[in-house]
């Protein structure tokens, strides 16, 4: 009987070894291009009908970063679901997370975004996810290394004092666009995830706003090649 039983847990580990690989290959990030702070987020296979429970946690995704996911299930097709701050929700359903490695979520209207390959495998598992990364804000980020023409980067203050507002935009650009921060504040030694497209160039223009607005900026930074910039 001990014998059986013996084979038996070896057979379990030698599942358990086989499924390393082919479930890495459904692993994402998870990015917010929403404005918004995303609150809570659900990851599912397609084949269940339950969300599982709020990968996030305690931890919550401000506007402008990313974090890396790792689903409990080997499926390559899964659900996601965000919520956003005030209780507004952002769907993407039957997304092949094989395929790609970012999903992007932008406003209620907003699609998944592929922008890499991967091989299909499909196998069993639970509604979930793990999530890695994070700041000394306790916030739920990742951070990707740099790569040739690849513009986004780290942003890190190292002024001393707290940042109420960071703007970033390509130098070719003709304005600022949003406050990177959002409803946040970035205080001294805490890191932001600057995710910017490649179409935004190298250069890009910085604008830092402190308390009671004061401002300073910086531009035509080289971003590409390199993972964070410092401030100052």
């Amino acid at each position: 009987m001990r014998s059986i039983l013996i084979a038996f847990a070896l057979l379990l580990g030698a599942g358990t070894v086989a499924a390393t690989p082919a479930q890495a290959q459904n692993r994402f990030w998870l990015v917010n291009n929403s404005g918004l702070t995303i609150e809570r987020a659900y990851v599912s296979p397609s084949r269940l009908s339950e969300w599982g429970s709020d990968i996030l946690g305690r931890t919550t995704l401000p506007a402008g970063e990313q974090v890396r996911v790792s689903p409990a299930a080997r499926d390559c097709e899964l659900d996601i679901k965000v919520q956003y701050e005030g209780g507004q929700e952002e769907e993407k359903m039957k997304v092949n997370a094989c395929n790609i490695t970012r999903i992007v979520f932008t406003n209620p209207n907003g699609r998944a975004g592929n922008d890499a390959g991967g091989t299909i495998d499909t196998a069993g598992g639970g509604a979930g996810a793990t999530i890695g990364g994070g700041d000394s804000g306790g916030r739920a980020t990742a951070r990707r290394p740099g790569r040739g023409g690849e513009p986004s980067f780290n942003f890190v203050n190292h002024t001393g004092e707290t940042i109420q507002e960071l703007y970033v935009s390509g130098s070719r650009d003709g304005n600022w666009g949003r406050d990177r921060l959002g409803s946040d504040t970035l205080s001294a030694g805490q890191t932001r995830w600057v995710d910017l497209p490649s179409s935004a160039g190298c250069n890009v223009d910085i604008r830092v706003v402190f308390g009671e607005g004061r401002a300073q900026e910086r531009r035509d930074i080289a971003s590409c090649n390199r993972t964070e910039i410092t401030w100052p």
